[in-house]
């Protein structure tokens, strides 16, 4: 089921399908996102949710459908969106400062052989600042906590200047002081017409963080407004059995947006 739009769609996704290996991860995925806004990802573990970001990004290869970004292919706009992984997947072991790790968001623009210019420096130097990350500009990644990590990730992303970003679980593991700084910083991308799509697993924020869901488990039980689609019904056609773990948590999500102690 999915919510009716009237913007263009930023993203479309048509019958998408992806197996690892003989095993099915995502099963005939449609659905189509208007400009402007946050989206959470959400679903249970297992569900295809990071795959369906690297499935849209070309990093996993689909045994069919189709993804249009902007009614065109990834590889014609790709400068127009930014991907953050999940730290786990960079090795923060290699010998580079945070400055330059930053300004390699640059570096889709630049080619791989043209060296950052001064003006690309100054930016990576602004959006450090931005996230509070300007005092460990020359400190050497290793150094850095997992929040300051993914402080970073994001300083990177926004130098990117995209479009769109998508986003994989960037609150995980990262303190409160870091989240808050982050949803801050979506929710100005948000405001400038940017989209914004997050995998996300905290059920008592979905509802305070993101406009619109993506709700997920294998196949897409539904997406649209978050008001419309993080409701009972949605979570228990896409967390099943497991729903009643997460209906406290629900409860309690209603209760804080409604002010209730």
């Amino acid at each position: 089921m999915q919510a009716k739009t009237e913007a263009s769609p930023i993203l479309e996704v048509n019958q998408l399908t992806v197996n690892y290996d003989k095993t099915p991860v995502l099963w005939d995925i449609t659905l189509s996102i208007p400009p402007g806004l946050l989206v959470g990802i959400v679903g249970p573990n297992g569900a295809g949710k990071s795959t369906l970001i690297k499935a849209a990004l070309g990093l996993v290869k689909p045994i069919s459908g189709k993804v249009e970004f902007f009614g065109q292919p990834l590889k014609q706009v790709r400068q127009r969106v930014a991907y953050v992984p999940q730290r786990e997947s960079v090795d923060w072991g290699f010998p580079v400062t945070v400055r330059d790790l930053v300004v390699m968001g640059r570096y889709g623009r630049l080619g791989l052989f043209h060296r950052p210019r001064e003006a690309d420096w100054a930016a990576a130097d602004h959006y450090l600042e931005l996230v509070g990350m300007a005092s460990y500009a020359n400190r050497q990644i290793s150094q850095l906590s997992g929040g300051q990590q993914q402080r970073v990730f994001l300083a990177r992303a926004l130098l990117q200047e995209a479009d769109i970003y998508f986003m994989d679980e960037p609150f995980t593991g990262v303190d409160l002081a870091t989240e808050t700084i982050i949803v801050r910083l979506l929710q100005q991308l948000r405001d400038k017409g940017r989209t914004v799509f997050v995998v996300h697993h905290d059920l008592n924020t979905v509802e305070s963080y993101f406009d619109w869901v993506i709700m997920l488990n294998m196949r897409l039980i539904g997406y649209g407004l978050t008001s419309e689609f993080f409701t009972p019904h949605y979570l228990h056609a896409t967390y099943g059995k497991s729903y009643a773990l997460f209906d406290e948590a629900l409860k309690l999500s209603k209760q804080k947006q409604a002010g209730i102690q």
